[in-house]
């Protein structure tokens, strides 16, 4: 049997699809594809606050799917607070907050081809997709890429965040969030033990060990290892979650066992 259950919801597999920012550069249909392949097979979907998708349109796209939505606290936490509403008002189950992002990593593969958002084209980028004419296709003939919630003119992604982020997020704002949010309050991005009891104590009804991907800070711990950890910290009840290394099933096989 490799069902699960999720804050008393019921999926077919134990593992979802993770918020990532500005799918549609990858493929045209973006985030509306990835929730329709989820709820056809019975995991959830979290969307991202960097998503060239709106909240609306998605649940419009896959209204049955099970989805859930991941924020950046922003600067402007009036806005932060309108879309936890529209999330709320759309159905969304439950609400993901990334702690691991203050500010973006040095991402210099993204320096070194002048990656922008949305993406500018020259000589380098022509080259590198002139073997890809269905990604042209699609770039040329869909809807400009930009993101849904987040309008502004092109820059890296580093800048887009510093304009937009909250660096100074405390255990505070989780507090206000959870009372804002009608439904479990998940936390992305734990990577010690004594955060993860600190957000659980906080009030926060699970957490995500994640280290987004390796590429925010170069040497951060593996959260796979972390996970025995912090399930003798927190006890059999809590809700631990891993990000970050899943490349087959025999790592979600490896991160159940362990905890």
């Amino acid at each position: 049997d490799t069902s699960t259950t999720l804050f008393g919801e019921r999926y077919r597999l134990p593992f979802g699809c993770a918020p990532t920012g500005f799918t549609r550069m990858m493929h045209a249909e973006g985030e509306r594809a990835v929730v329709r392949a989820t709820g056809r097979a019975g995991i959830p979907y979290a969307l991202s606050t960097m998503s060239t998708t709106s909240i609306q349109d998605l649940q419009t796209e896959a209204p049955d799917a099970a989805k859930m939505f991941q924020l950046y606290l922003w600067k402007d936490h009036d806005r932060s607070r309108e879309l936890m509403a529209l999330a709320q008002q759309n159905g969304y189950k439950a609400l993901i907050l990334t702690v691991d992002v203050p500010v973006t990593g040095n991402r210099m593969r993204d320096a070194r081809y002048g990656m922008a958002i949305p993406p500018q084209l020259n000589l380098r980028t022509f080259l590198d997709a002139s073997y890809r004419p269905h990604w042209w296709f699609d770039f040329l003939t869909t809807e400009p890429l930009r993101f849904a919630f987040a309008h502004s003119e092109s820059a890296s992604l580093g800048e887009v965040m510093s304009r937009l982020v909250d660096p100074g997020a405390t255990i505070d704002d989780l507090a206000w969030m959870i009372e804002a949010w009608d439904g479990p309050v998940i936390v992305k991005g734990i990577q010690t033990v004594e955060d993860a009891v600190k957000v659980t104590a906080a009030g926060a009804d699970g957490i995500i060990l994640s280290n987004h991907g390796g590429r925010q800070l170069d040497r951060a711990p593996l959260p796979l290892r972390l996970v025995p950890q912090v399930r003798r910290e927190l006890g059999d009840d809590a809700t631990i979650m891993l990000d970050t290394g899943i490349m087959s099933g025999a790592d979600i096989v490896a991160a159940i066992a362990a905890g």
